[in-house]
């Protein structure tokens, strides 16, 4: 069996701050790697997810210089789990205010679930400022894909984590969980608020992972991430991302000029393997990587093998 890929050495931060993007909303960045490095842009996921230490660490930091950032209301931006001016298009508009910043004039992206989500939006707004995607767990907020998930589906391999997620949502609710957890998360009611968060983000921090991880689902106990995470996805899946039903596949041709890496877990509950291969197939210029006994987290060994793979492989084409 071939050895696989370890994470590079935490990069130390170059500089970080907060950008001004308009409506009240401060987004904090940091950079990573080394500068003068090829420009890639980390997308984080959730959405409300926050960056994450482990995603510069699949870039080698001699080679790279890395932009990660907290998108609208999470992590360190502000303000605090807002949902006011807070859309997939108005990331896409900052993604655009971060290369300005950097002064970048394409640059590489690289995004997991709904990282990968937003990553094709922007390549397809924006085709000629991305140099190449590395993508992981497709996620094209298709309505069967948000159905799976928060309805029905996934519920049937996860009773007893189910049971959790159902539980603060009274039975004549159930017909309609998104909408009946929308209720909850922007209640006037912060005990509401909270018991829903916390219930809908260990939902996801629980089914994420081909075997239980504590390291993975501690995370998500978190009062404040669970909830920026449930109140900002929730909001986003309400309104199907601001996409028509199925238009990052349907728009998958204007990405026949980038060249692309695709990975999935073969068993990954959270998005299923179906639309990495719907996209592998509408996108066949990219590479696919379908990768056995793994789940849906970049913290699976096959997974993460392949994201640096990718990357290191991305120094030659772009360098």
């Amino acid at each position: 069996m071939a050895e696989l890929h370890a994470l590079y050495p935490e990069p130390a931060i170059r500089a970080s701050g907060w950008l001004e993007v308009g409506a009240g909303h401060s987004l904090y960045w940091k950079r990573l790697g080394t500068a003068g490095g090829i420009p890639a842009l980390i997308l984080h996921g959730g959405p409300g997810g926050g960056h994450s230490a482990d995603e510069p660490r699949m870039f080698d930091p001699e080679r790279y210089d890395i932009l990660t950032f907290d998108q609208r209301g999470c992590g360190k931006s502000t303000p605090f789990a807002s949902l006011d001016d807070n859309t997939t298009w108005d990331l896409v508009a900052d993604i655009e205010a971060l290369r300005d910043m950097v002064g970048a004039k394409r640059w590489l992206v690289f995004g997991g679930s709904w990282g990968s989500s937003l990553a094709l939006a922007y390549a397809q707004a924006h085709p000629e400022r991305v140099t190449g995607l590395v993508l992981r767990g497709i996620f094209m907020l298709r309505r069967w894909e948000l159905d799976w998930y928060y309805q029905e589906g996934a519920s049937r391999l996860f009773p007893d984590r189910w049971e959790h997620y159902l539980a603060p949502i009274p039975v004549d609710e159930r017909g309609n969980l998104l909408a009946a957890y929308r209720r909850r998360l922007t209640s006037g009611d912060r005990d509401m608020q909270l018991e829903a968060a916390r219930a809908w983000a260990l939902w996801e921090g629980e089914t994420g992972t081909l075997l239980p991880q504590s390291s993975v689902t501690d995370g998500f106990r978190n009062d404040d991430f669970a909830l920026a995470f449930a109140r900002i996805e929730n909001h986003y899946f309400v309104h199907g991302g601001w996409f028509d039903d199925g238009q990052l596949l349907r728009d998958a041709g204007r990405l026949r000029d980038i060249p692309g890496v695709i990975v999935q877990g073969r068993y990954d509950i959270t998005c299923p393997a179906q639309s990495a291969w719907d996209l592998h197939r509408a996108w066949p210029e990219a590479e696919f990587r379908l990768v056995e006994g793994a789940g849906h987290s970049q913290s699976e060994p096959g997974i993460r093998h392949e994201l640096v793979a990718a990357t290191d492989r991305f120094i030659e084409r772009l360098a």
